[in-house]
């Protein structure tokens, strides 16, 4: 049975209450709902429902949720989705990290850190160029340092956290917006065996009961978007600890300057860039 996808861009507000009126509707019944930021230069998300083509009166109460914008439909091929993905799905190598799924556990070789992630659980199986920069520039600065204890904020699947605390040995502070995420998050950790290093928690940026002790990291890893970096600057100051490293990734090589601007007026020092692609991971130390 194919499936049908009817998606809609827009501005964020429009986009935003399109995906509360469809998730609303549908998320009970298990039906995907999506939103993403489609074009970060000009501000529009997109919107998205997937149907299986038989669930017509479905459809048409998913046209009228995405009010006020007007929804395109395209048709999906017939296609054992989750098995084309893991077949396409390589294990991702970004130092002694290998991100894999479970059907390539077999791949993990004696010296390597097999980090576990499934597919479409939540953002974060290293193939993005943010990811793999933030797990090189990790592996780096642990080799080096001996941190007592870090913070992976905006954690998706966890797979930075589960990095670090696999790695240094050390407790892991995996934050994020989204309370799906941090379920994902939990479930990956306990699947790695760093369930007793990695705590989840539900935060918007740096403010939840998470942070209501005012703790101090050695190490805060954020791969989240340039204007969230940004306008963090000042929190991300108050919360390393003198001597400590930062590592921040979602960032677009023409955005790099922008970034490192905001974080040199709150005194933290550039050291290095690494580039993939269009996406660049900044480490800086306080």
């Amino acid at each position: 049975m194919g499936q049908a996808r009817y998606f809609a861009r827009g501005t964020q507000p429009a986009a935003d209450r399109a995906y509360a009126a469809l998730d609303a509707a549908f998320g009970d019944e298990g039906l995907p709902v999506s939103i993403f930021e489609w074009d970060e230069a000009a501000g529009i998300f997109e919107v998205a429902v997937y149907f299986d083509v038989s669930q017509e009166p479905a459809q048409d109460a998913a046209i009228a949720a995405f009010a006020p914008l007007t929804p395109e439909r395209e048709d999906l091929p017939d296609v054992d989705w989750m098995q084309s993905v893991l077949a396409e799905l390589k294990p991702v190598r970004a130092g002694r990290f290998l991100v894999h799924g479970a059907h390539d556990r077999g791949r993990v070789k004696a010296n390597d850190i097999g980090i576990e992630i499934e597919a479409g659980q939540a953002f974060g199986t290293g193939h993005h160029g943010t990811t793999a920069g933030c797990l090189q520039l990790i592996g780096d600065v642990l080799r080096r340092k001996a941190p007592q204890t870090a913070l992976d904020l905006g954690t998706g699947s966890a797979v930075l956290a589960i990095a670090i605390a696999r790695l240094g040995r050390i407790p892991v502070l995996a934050t994020d917006i989204d309370p799906v995420a941090v379920r994902v998050a939990v479930d990956n950790v306990r699947a790695n065996g760093v369930a007793g290093l990695v705590t989840g928690a539900v935060a918007t940026g740096f403010a939840g009961p998470a942070f209501a002790d005012g703790a101090r990291f050695d190490l805060i890893v954020a791969n989240i978007l340039a204007g969230p970096l940004m306008r963090l600057a000042p929190q991300m100051e108050r919360r390393l600890q003198r001597g400590g490293d930062i590592i921040l990734s979602g960032i677009l090589a023409r955005q790099r300057r922008a970034v490192l601007a905001a974080y040199r007026d709150q005194g933290l020092y550039h050291r290095r860039t690494l580039q993939m692609g269009d996406w660049v991971t900044l480490h800086l130390t306080r």
